[in-house]
């Protein structure tokens, strides 16, 4: 088992990663990345398939060193168990691609803890010391924020990359297997305070990377929500750098309409995937208003998500938060069009 050495600096940027601030595409790369480093095989198992309720979706990894530690997850834990097992009596060795199925009896759904009637199909590979390349290359996309579409061949496990403008959904034939890499969704709040706070204790826990921008120096220095990066500067300016990005999204808090309305009027322009403000149906209707007359064009204002949030009856902070991440799970899971959008959720 060999591997060539790999450079201080990238083997520096891999750790640099593995830290809670991570995806996890940049852990599952850093894990694998390590173990070459370290003269290691590792295995890479992606969900390929699934087949009625399903623990994680199709497109999920996890990473298997030979120690028998893991990264990333396929399932609630009895099929890693039954895979690692069969990864260290090495039945899936060799750089060809693995195709197998968990759950296809009812037998089986109870022994590896499937939901009933679930059933997953993954595609199992070990890596090499040729696998040192992309991975490097798929590690330096993610942490600059890029999208890394990989493509590897089934029989020989031969790995080809290319950057993507955008992240697109896992795809198989008879003999290559397509798939994306990509970075750590970011959330980009306007406005510190205990709706901010309560957003990012969830938006943290549901592996987002979170920022919060606000102008005013005394609210950064008082924030008392988890640890997040905070930005000072004007709203504008605080979207433009950090917000004009395909895996951000963008909510103004502040509950002022000149803070809200400068950072809306330059978020509705970037290529953020979603954008939503906070305030009741009356207050929405004015600011729609305000901007339309600021030189908005229609369709900047049809991605607007105002009144945020899933309409749930929400009225606590909590519970607006609850209502606004649940809103962007919905709309990450399932793609939903503009017409069929919420619009009487959290108000203020």
């Amino acid at each position: 088992m060999s591997c060539r050495k790999v450079s201080a600096s990238v083997i520096s940027t891999a750790v640099r990663w593995t830290s809670s601030m991570n995806s996890t595409d940049q852990s599952i790369l850093s894990c694998l990345l390590e173990a070459l480093q370290s003269l290691q095989n590792p295995w890479l198992i992606t969900i390929t398939k699934t087949i009625g309720s399903s623990p994680r979706p199709v497109g999920s990894l996890v990473a298997f060193k030979p120690d028998g530690s893991q990264t990333g997850s396929v399932s609630g834990g009895c099929v890693e168990e039954d895979l690692i097992a069969r990864l260290l009596a090495g039945e899936f060795d060799g750089p060809q691609v693995h195709v197998i199925e968990y759950g296809v009896s009812a037998e089986d759904n109870e022994k590896w803890g499937l939901p009933c009637g679930g059933r997953l199909e993954l595609a199992v590979q070990q890596l090499d010391e040729k696998d040192v390349d992309w991975i490097e290359q798929a590690l330096d996309a993610v942490i600059s924020r890029q999208v890394m579409a990989r493509a590897v061949d089934l029989r020989t496990g031969e790995t080809q990359l290319e950057l993507s403008a955008q992240f697109t959904a896992l795809q198989q034939d008879e003999t290559r297997l397509h798939h994306c890499f990509g970075p750590r969704h970011r959330l980009l709040l306007v406005g510190a305070g205990q709706l901010a706070a309560s957003l990012s204790t969830l938006a943290l826990a549901m592996d987002y990377e979170v920022l919060l921008g606000d102008s005013r120096e005394w609210a950064l220095d008082q924030w008392q929500g988890p640890s997040v990066q905070k930005v000072l500067g004007l709203p504008d300016d605080v979207v433009r750098q950090h917000g004009n990005d395909e895996q951000c999204a963008i909510i103004t808090l502040s509950h002022d309409p000149r803070v809200d309305d400068m950072a809306l009027m330059e978020a509705l322009e970037t290529s953020a995937w979603y954008v939503g403000a906070l305030g009741s149906v009356r207050t929405t209707a004015t600011r729609l208003d305000r901007l339309r007359k600021l030189g908005l064009s229609e369709a900047a204002l049809n991605r607007l998500h105002a009144p945020v949030g899933l309409a749930i009856g929400s009225k606590t902070a909590m519970e607006i938060a609850i209502a606004i991440m649940a809103q962007l799970t919905q709309l990450r899971r399932a793609p939903i069009s503009t017409e069929n959008k919420t619009s009487s959720g959290a108000g203020s």
